[in-house]
């Protein structure tokens, strides 16, 4: 069965297309691809994987024509990044930046 493995480094999309026998497993598909090898940053401990956006265990069973998916730690935290592009807007506008009492 043919699978895909991607994963979005920082320096560019990294992506392995794999035949593996049926009843494999997304920790399989991993291991054969050379994600260890050729990231080895991310490898150990290995990140959250899934397919197709879901988050899955590494002991899934695949299907052919699936998309497994090795997610980066972020670097930053969504709501912090969310609430400084807001700050900056109100600067922008010129009105003071609203800050929330759990600030």
């Amino acid at each position: 069965m043919r699978v895909s493995l991607v994963f979005a480094a920082p320096t560019g999309l990294w992506r392995e297309d794999l035949d593996l026998p049926p009843g494999a497993t997304v920790a399989q598909a991993i291991a054969r691809s050379g994600f260890a090898r050729h990231h080895p940053e991310y490898a150990d401990p290995m990140p959250p994987v899934g397919i197709y956006g879901e988050l899955c265990a590494p002991e899934r069973a695949l299907r052919a024509g699936d998309r497994i998916e090795i997610y980066r730690p972020l670097v930053f935290d969504p709501l912090e990044s969310r609430r400084r592009r807001a700050d900056h807007k109100a600067a922008d506008a010129g009105a003071p930046a609203g800050r929330s009492s759990r600030d």
